[in-house]
Formats: C-alpha cells, structure tokens, sequence
C-alpha cells in the first residue's frame, strides 16, 4: 500500500479540477443507481467515501463542501426510493445529516492533506534563505529547456553571478546583513527577468538565470537590466555590492546541464580574475 500511494497522488496531480469534478459527480450517479438497486439492506457507505475524495482533490474552495451534500442527499434518496422506513420521518433527516458531517469531514482532511503536499513540494524545490529556485530545482528545469532546446534549435543562454567581496559585507554587517544583501539581490534579479527565465542560488553567494530562447543581444539587454537592478544595493562600511556575472550563450544545445555551468562559471571567474563588478559574454556554437 505504502508504495501504491505515491503512485496514486501522482495519477491524481495530472487530472485537472474539472476532471476531478467531473468524474466524481458520475461516479456518485452510478453509486446512487448501483445503492438504490441492490435495496436498503447493503451498505454502500465506504462506496460513497470515493466521489468525494476524487472531487475534494480538485482544489475548488468549495467542491468539499457541495459534493458532501451531494453524496448525502443521494444516500437519503437511494434509501428512501428502495423502500427503507422509519419510525418517523426525522430519522432519515438526522442520518443525512449525519452522514453529511462525515462527509464534509473527509472532504475538507483530503482537501487540506492537498494543500499541504502541494506547501512541502514548493518549499523542496525553493532556497529557504531568498525564495530563489534551489539547485535541484534548477537543474529539473535546465534539464526541461535544453531538451526544449534541442528539439527547436534555439539559442539558450545562462548566467553565473557572484557577489564580489562578500566575506567584507558578512563581515560589516554580520551573517544576517549578509542574508538582508542575498534576498534583496534575488528580489530585484526576478522583477528584472522575464517570466520565462528561471532564477536560482546555486550555494552560498553564486546564482544563476537560465534564458530560453535567448541570443546574445537578447542576454545583453536581460543582464543589462540585472546590472542596473542590483545597482541600488549598498552595505554600510562596503559601500555598493557588485557581481561578477559570466553569461553563455549556447547556439547548439550542450551535452548537460552540468556542461552549461562548467561553461558559465569558468566566464565568470574569468570576470572575477579581470576586476569584478562586470559582465562578460561569450558565444559557444
């Protein structure tokens, strides 16, 4: 069972709402059909537990709630049409009822247990510290664009940044100036870049952008904007934060990920060893 879950959660995340919806409501029309058929007498009760999850995955706000009414109502309906009685009438109300707080019950724990997974897996794949992409996040991505890549032949650039003289920031400021210049780079890095293009902290003080569909002159005016974001940044005792940022633009799509970042960091050491505070670009056909 422990290995058939995961399976399940993956098979459920590729419906959309409106499927899930969709297929809970029929599946609750059979149910109904198949409680009415076989006569008050057998139990369909765990039967009807299943619509309700199925439509309480879907991520509507209120699909727990209607869909537990839903599932109730037929209950009352498939007992009372296949001849069930009662010593009075109130009786059946107050099992509908009861039957409807169970159900909300389970539709708002499987809705809620939704939520959470979804908070856990966005939380693995981002930097605590800047909110940044962390670095396996960033290479299921990379991964995705230069296969992208290499079916479209178009160009994809990626960018190295370093923060220069980051030891003196940490050192003015202690670690928690020095965390207050991280976030704040990468803040200003992601209103700088498109929406397309994906930021990430590779450890410590180094990031990287990866820019689909990007040639040179393209990466010069998105760094460009970069540089000119990341220019407002100053550290008492430092005076401005620079980055040493090395950008490589792939004409032909690399062997791998890690090529593409042995390629980009080289250029931006490059940058370090010529002075800091620069960008320096390079084409690789």
């Amino acid at each position: 069972m422990n290995r058939r879950l995961p399976v399940l959660l993956a098979w459920l995340e590729r419906l959309s709402g409106a499927r899930l919806i969709g297929a809970g409501t029929l599946f609750l029309m059979a149910i109904g059909l198949l409680d009415y058929a076989t006569g008050y007498e057998v139990s369909f009760s765990l039967f009807y537990l299943l619509p309700i999850a199925l439509v309480s995955w879907s991520r509507h706000p209120r699909a727990p709630t209607l869909i537990s009414a839903a599932a109730a109502l037929t209950w009352l309906v498939a007992d009372l049409a296949a001849g069930q009685t009662y010593s009075h009438a109130i009786f059946a109300y107050w099992n509908a009822a009861i039957r409807f707080g169970v159900f909300i019950a389970t539709g708002h724990a499987l809705a809620a247990l939704r939520s959470a997974l979804e908070r856990e897996r966005r939380l693995a794949r981002v930097d605590a510290l800047t909110g940044a992409l962390n670095p396996l996040a960033f290479h299921e991505l990379a991964e995705l664009e230069l296969a992208r890549t290499q079916r479209a032949g178009a160009p994809l650039a990626l960018a190295c940044l370093d923060v220069d003289a980051f030891k003196a920031i940490n050192d003015a400021g202690g670690h928690a100036g020095g965390d207050e210049v991280l976030r704040s780079i990468v803040q200003r890095v992601r209103r700088s870049v498109r929406v397309t293009d994906h930021v990430a902290r590779l450890g410590g003080d180094e990031f990287a952008i990866l820019l689909p569909a990007t040639d040179e002159a393209h990466a010069r005016d998105g760094i460009g904007r970069v540089q000119a974001a990341l220019a407002g940044i100053e550290v008492d005792e430092v005076g401005p934060v620079t980055v040493s940022i090395g950008v490589i633009i792939f004409r032909a799509p690399p062997a791998s990920v890690e090529a593409m970042l042995r390629h980009a960091d080289a250029l931006m050491y490059e940058v370090k060893r010529a002075g800091k505070a620069a960008a320096r670009f390079r084409t690789l056909e």
